[in-house]
């Protein structure tokens, strides 16, 4: 999400003339887009904002801001905290972004926008950069939160759910695939829920319409909450050819009990329930998850369920973060803290398990033939020993990344250009990746053979 709201604070701020550069010595303004949802991520924002002062010093006409979940959380105090600092605005503000940038450079002075409107007006102007940098790209389709889990800031610093019209999503993706860009990621804190509140009919209706866009090649989406997984979203894995085969599905822990304590509002036992149902319905669908390990009052015990969890489920991949408290969230008020240590030890165990499963997953794939979207060209020769040259990256659509390279000289640019879906057939498989060779001569996913550059 922050990757998109990044590229809305690039889109404002070239309507008033400013230009990425790449390099912050060369920056007339600095602007860091902020995350709160780990303490780590906070501590980074400070250490940032700290190395501008040799930069400020040096140049002081340059302007530092500072926006995103950091800056709606901490508002003022970032100014009284951070002297060189100009100008702070909140998750609700970047619309008002150009406007404060042009009154400081004319007026002077520091600026502070943490002002929430709670309505549609955050996503006036939302507009598609101009220039998309791949064939893939992120699309908001909703702002905000209402789950209130325990541990979690979102509803503090991004506000209450709110979504966004169908109409607006349709038309930046129609915009998006005429530039080029054959695979959107719908975003939203809990895309499930979308358009209850407004009326706009659900996320599978929304999901339906996308898939209907002409030279759009594949849809996928993230996050999903667990307990607004409907049968009917399940369902879509079946019907809609577009939509990835992949699902991401945080279910944070194993444990009832925590679970409860976090307020996430289902049971392990609805969790596997909806499991089944997704493989039941695609059988190869790819589904990775969430996991918070040493929250407030997990015991042994707590600990064993999640880990048994895993084991049961299968998981393709996981995130997996120590527990952290964050301000305005009621965890942190919660008694029972675990030691780091404990919290270190149990994130290890849970990793390595995790990277076992994935390694076996992805052994069981090697000499079967998966469809890649290309990105890239790869940032490594992965086939050295092999006398091949690793050519491009790319993924499945259940999100598998593939390094592919070819026994033949670099193709042409029509050939691999960034968005081409061919078939590879899997030679070797890693913990996190695998790599193979295309079969060009093999059907690809639109019945057709060879690589697929155009298809729809």
């Amino acid at each position: 999400m922050n990757v998109y709201d990044s590229e809305q604070i690039l889109q404002r701020l070239q309507t008033i003339g400013y230009r990425q550069c790449d390099s912050p010595d060369k920056a007339d303004l600095i602007v860091l887009n902020t995350c709160a949802i780990r303490e780590k991520a906070e501590q980074k924002v400070y250490s940032f904002l700290g190395r501008q002062a040799k930069r400020k010093q040096h140049r002081p006409e340059l302007l530092v801001a500072v926006g995103g979940c950091v800056a709606q959380q901490e508002g003022g105090r970032l100014l009284e905290r951070i002297p060189h600092l100009d100008l702070v605005f909140g998750t609700h503000a970047v619309g008002r972004l150009a406007g404060h940038v042009e009154r400081i450079r004319k007026n002077g002075g520091r600026i502070v926008d943490v002002d929430m409107d709670g309505g549609r007006a955050i996503f006036d102007g939302l507009e598609p950069l101009e220039a998309p940098a791949g064939p893939s790209r992120f699309v908001t389709i909703m702002q905000g939160c209402d789950n209130f889990c325990t541990y979690c800031v979102v509803p503090y610093v991004r506000g209450r759910e709110v979504s966004r019209p169908p109409s607006q999503i349709l038309s930046e993706i129609r915009v998006l695939v005429g530039s080029g860009v054959r695979e959107v990621t719908l975003l939203g804190q809990n895309v499930n829920s979308y358009g209850a509140k407004e009326g706009y009919g659900s996320f599978a209706d929304l999901l339906k319409k996308v898939s209907g866009i002409d030279g759009l090649a594949r849809i996928r989406f993230t996050t999903s909450h667990p307990k607004d997984l409907s049968d009917e979203l399940i369902d879509c894995f079946a019907a809609l050819d577009r939509l990835c085969r992949h699902i991401h599905l945080p279910v944070q822990s194993g444990s009832d009990r925590v679970l409860k304590r976090m307020n996430r509002r289902y049971r392990r036992a609805d969790y596997l329930d909806k499991v089944g149902r997704l493989r039941s319905v695609c059988p190869d669908i790819g589904i990775t998850s969430d996991f918070i390990v040493g929250f407030p009052g997990e015991s042994d015990e707590d600990f064993a369920d999640t880990i048994d969890l895993m084991r049961s489920v299968q998981f393709d991949g996981v995130f997996a973060f120590q527990y952290s408290d964050r301000p305005s969230a009621p965890a942190s008020g919660f008694a029972g803290k675990i030691d780091e240590t404990v919290k270190k030890r149990r994130l290890a165990e849970l990793l390595d398990l995790q990277e076992t499963i994935t390694l076996c997953k992805n052994r069981a794939l090697v000499g079967s033939v998966q469809q890649v979207m290309a990105e890239g060209p790869s940032k490594k020769n992965y086939f050295q020993e092999t006398n091949r040259t690793a050519l491009w990256t790319g993924r499945t659509p259940q999100n598998r990344i593939v390094h592919f390279a070819l026994d033949t000289p670099t193709p042409g640019e029509g050939m691999m250009a960034p968005g081409t879906i061919l078939n590879v057939r899997i030679e070797e498989a890693f913990s996190h990746s695998l790599r193979g060779i295309p079969e060009l001569e093999r059907p690809n996913q639109h019945g057709r053979k060879g690589v697929d550059s155009h298809a729809a």
